[in-house]
């Protein structure tokens, strides 16, 4: 790649990584259930809000540092749970983690990440500098392996896990069926290798009577805070009713999230969800936001809107499609340095200014 192509953007990287990635790939990356219309919603969200610049403020000593579950981070930027991600590259989820630290980025590693979770713990976990490194977790039909698998996080040296919430089953994603998505040879979700086969379901109620019976409920949010010491963090809240059960069953934390639209289309974008869940829990726990988040003015609106942080799933992708692990700390980067110039246009000198006051209210 000459420096003239070099991306200088997020959106950019996308553009790129379809040079990149073959059709099989892109369909599962990029692709979202149904029309796609939460997909585009949840970016449109975010551009469709306004920012009001204040101008002569006291900038000086500025710094985009945070405070994310009783941690300091050096911004509020983490990489969202990705599966599969060496069909974008060989070196996969392991690629991510060292962006990640070297960035100073929180990581989410998937439940169907490619590379086992204690051999990407190890290769970042002596980073005294490095974000957060937590685990995604599906809960699976069988609680043994469930425990097991959660004993695993533990020992690995994880800082907290994330359950997925909004996913009891997956949604119909056309453009995977169109492109007849598979998983190449030499790719799977090594995580769950050993996890025993699902009990056969009523072949006329193969959903409802089979996958369905065994999707968590709320008891097993309280259980899984039973079983671990770690911080619960639910991710798929898009309810206020839902955020306030959260509290009541443990959680440290949840992200409010449509799972990329990639479940159920037409959902509610998340830019759009996240004011009336931060006003319910009300600093009470951590609220991060993820979905369509491309600018650092995005995140300027998300802080604003009652985040702590937010995460970001297919531009990490795109930058390890295009440039491996250099791809990805490139777009954090980007991020970063977006988010440092659109608080300072704000008049915001740290995280902690930016409120609702950036934000244009009765405009379209």
């Amino acid at each position: 790649m000459s420096p003239h192509d070099l991306p200088i953007s997020l959106p950019d990287y996308a553009r790129a990584a379809t040079q990149v990635l073959d059709a099989n790939a892109c369909a599962y990356f990029d692709g979202g259930a149904g029309d796609e219309a939460t997909l585009a919603e949840n970016g449109n969200a975010w551009r469709a809000l306004r920012l009001v610049p204040r101008v002569l403020r006291q900038l000086a000593g500025g710094s985009t540092r945070c405070r994310l579950l009783g941690r300091d981070l050096r911004h509020p930027i983490l990489l969202a749970p990705v599966a599969y991600q060496r069909l974008a590259h060989p070196d996969g989820e392991i690629a991510s983690a060292c962006a990640a630290s070297a960035q100073g980025a929180g990581i989410v590693l998937s439940s169907q990440a490619s590379v086992p979770l204690e051999t990407v713990a190890a290769a970042i976990g002596d980073d005294r500098d490095r974000g957060p490194l937590w685990f995604q977790l599906y809960l699976q039909h069988d609680d043994g392996f469930n425990r097991e698998l959660v004993q695993r996080v533990e020992c690995a040296g994880f800082d907290a896990l994330v359950l997925t919430v909004d996913a009891p089953c997956s949604g119909v994603r056309d453009r995977e069926r169109r492109a007849e998505f598979r998983l190449p040879e030499g790719v799977a979700a090594v995580n769950l290798a050993g996890l025993p086969p699902r009990p056969p379901a009523p072949a006329d109620n193969a959903l409802c009577g089979g996958l369905l019976r065994h999707a968590p409920c709320w008891d097993d949010v309280s259980r899984l805070a039973g079983w671990t010491r770690l911080p619960l963090i639910l991710k798929g809240i898009l309810h206020p009713a839902d955020a306030r059960r959260a509290i009541e069953h443990g959680a440290a934390g949840v992200v409010v999230s449509n799972h990329g639209g990639r479940v159920l289309d037409t959902a509610i974008a998340t830019a759009h969800a996240l004011p009336a869940i931060a006003e319910v829990l009300d600093r009470r726990i951590a609220v991060l936001v993820d979905g369509g988040i491309r600018r650092g003015t995005d995140v300027v609106k998300a802080l604003a809107l009652g985040a702590d942080a937010v995460m970001i799933g297919r531009p990490q992708v795109h930058g390890l499609a295009v440039a491996g692990a250099q791809g990805v700390a490139h777009v954090i980067r980007l991020l970063r340095d977006e988010l440092e110039v659109a608080m300072a246009l704000c008049g915001c000198a740290t995280i902690a200014e930016i409120d609702t006051d950036v934000l244009a209210r009765g405009l379209p």
